[in-house]
């Protein structure tokens, strides 16, 4: 009457093993998934990314006076630093009116 027992326990834990399996692999999986992490661009020497320099100024104040007039023109801009300048900052796609903007002030 209980022949079958052994063979239907092997089965019964196999399956369990298996459903147990499953679950952890879809809570802890690997995360291939996963976006990788930034790595920086090895062609981009200055390491500015989506960013454009339109022009560099000595004191942060300038650059500051700079930023503003380019966000009363529509354009957003950034200001960084490196090696003692301050170097203004914007989106490829608004460099060229970054420009005009910036050479409009020059030329009052």
């Amino acid at each position: 009457m209980l022949e079958g027992t052994p063979a239907v326990a092997l089965i019964g834990a196999l399956l369990m093993s298996a459903v147990l399996f499953l679950a952890l692999r879809w809570t802890f999986g690997t995360g291939r998934n996963q976006p990788a992490p930034h790595l920086p661009d090895p062609d981009d020497p200055t390491g500015d990314g989506l960013l454009e320099e339109v022009s560099r100024v000595p004191t942060e104040a300038a650059a500051l006076v700079l930023r503003s007039r380019l966000g009363d023109a529509g354009i957003r801009a950034t200001v960084g630093r490196a090696d003692g300048v301050y170097r203004l900052l914007v989106f490829h796609s608004d460099a060229v009116n970054a420009r005009v903007v910036l050479s409009r002030g020059a030329l009052d």
